[in-house]
């Protein structure tokens, strides 16, 4: 089937798009429509956390019904992005984030491992390309890599690269030249998460602040690498915490390309698994989550919103309402680091249902740079 008949033949595809003749763009972005060459020119980085309140606070209808309008602007509609995550290092972190597994400080019998072998890490990525992903994520259980682990990390980010696969690693803090030594290497993305919103970051972490997370989102941005950043909803924040969340990462000087949207895994063990456990917030409300994605679009219009962790407890229902409301990118697999995922065969079940299809081109806020 080609591109022109797949989207001549999704749903999910606007008329609009459809009408178009097959050697235009299958959307376009605020950039190309204005042709100001500027991407800034075009998308708002001055949100106030009463606008971002007002958002939430719209009827849901209406607020999926703006979220997907967004989307549909600046990303073709039925194709969402396939990642795989892997844990090259795990366990045995010496920071106290109060939802991981793989901190020192929790009891939820992970064990800690060394760094794996370049070979056995391009393994897994070309298992993972081979199953159609498109991006290859690497995690490292770590406050910061030592400067005696770059070596391998960067010999790790250049054989992925070589297979065709963009590239993403999460490693903890970097100084301004590991990220130099990272962006030599090729590497795409960068992920540094700010977790929570800046309030309620102190009551989830206290081995470091929001500032030390946004210093090296900086020194990620400065050597040119591009910033993969978001959170996790769930772990007993209120909504004007998630507003203060959105905020952040919203008013950045540039958008995160890649904003992961995280469901809360309560892990036995951990200070909020134990914390949660047995009450009504050891999940957060669908509706409540679905809002938090259609916000995150709203705001970040030309990112990709990724429905991440936490997805292989949501119904059917509940992911693609989040599809809707403009999340286009997923993990998938069974596992995500030391955490449970949907798996293959489901999520191709739960595309085939929904008429989606896995992302075809490049991100649009990376094209628009390009």
């Amino acid at each position: 089937m080609t591109s022109e008949t797949r989207v001549q033949n999704d749903p999910f595809v606007s008329s609009e798009v459809e009408k178009r003749p097959a050697s235009e763009p299958r959307f376009s972005t605020a950039l190309e429509a204005n042709g100001t060459g500027s991407l800034n020119a075009q998308i708002r980085t001055d949100w106030t956390r009463a606008e971002i309140a007002a958002l939430f606070d719209l009827p849901f209808t209406e607020l999926l019904f703006r979220a997907a309008e967004v989307h549909r602007r600046h990303h073709p509609a039925g194709e969402v992005q396939l990642c795989t995550l892997l844990s090259i290092k795990t366990g045995g972190c010496p920071e106290d984030c109060g939802y991981c597994s793989q901190s020192v400080t929790a009891d939820s019998g992970v064990e800690a491992t060394k760094l794996m072998d370049v070979q056995a890490v391009l393994q897994r990525a070309a298992q993972a390309k081979d199953a159609g992903s498109q991006r290859f994520c690497m995690g490292a259980a770590w406050r910061n890599p030592k400067d005696r682990d770059m070596p391998r990390i960067v010999e790790i980010v250049k054989g992925v690269r070589a297979m065709g696969l963009e590239t993403c690693m999460t490693l903890g803090m970097l100084t301004p030249a590991q990220a130099d030594m990272l962006a030599e290497a090729g590497l795409d993305y960068y992920n540094h998460n700010i977790d929570s919103s800046p309030e309620y970051y102190e009551r989830v972490i206290t081995t470091r602040t929001m500032a030390d997370r946004l210093d090296t989102l900086t020194n990620v941005r400065a050597a040119g690498i591009n910033v993969c950043s978001g959170g996790i909803v769930g772990m007993g924040e209120t909504r004007e915490d998630r507003v203060g969340f959105v905020h952040t990462l919203a008013t950045l000087e540039r958008h995160p390309e890649s904003v992961p949207v995280n469901a809360l895994v309560p892990v036995k063990g951990t200070v909020l698994g134990d914390m949660l456990a047995g009450t009504p917030m050891a999940k957060i409300d669908d509706i409540e989550f679905v809002r938090t994605i259609a916000v995150a679009r709203i705001t970040m219009p030309m990112s990709m919103v990724r429905l991440s962790a936490g997805r292989e407890s949501m119904s059917e229902a509940t992911q693609a309402l989040a599809f809707l409301a403009g999340a286009n990118s997923i993990f998938t697999g069974d596992k995500l680091l030391t955490a449970p995922n949907a798996g293959d065969d489901k999520d191709g079940a739960l595309f085939a249902k929904l008429g989606l299809v896995p992302l075809a081109g490049p991100e649009p806020m990376r094209a628009a740079c390009a």
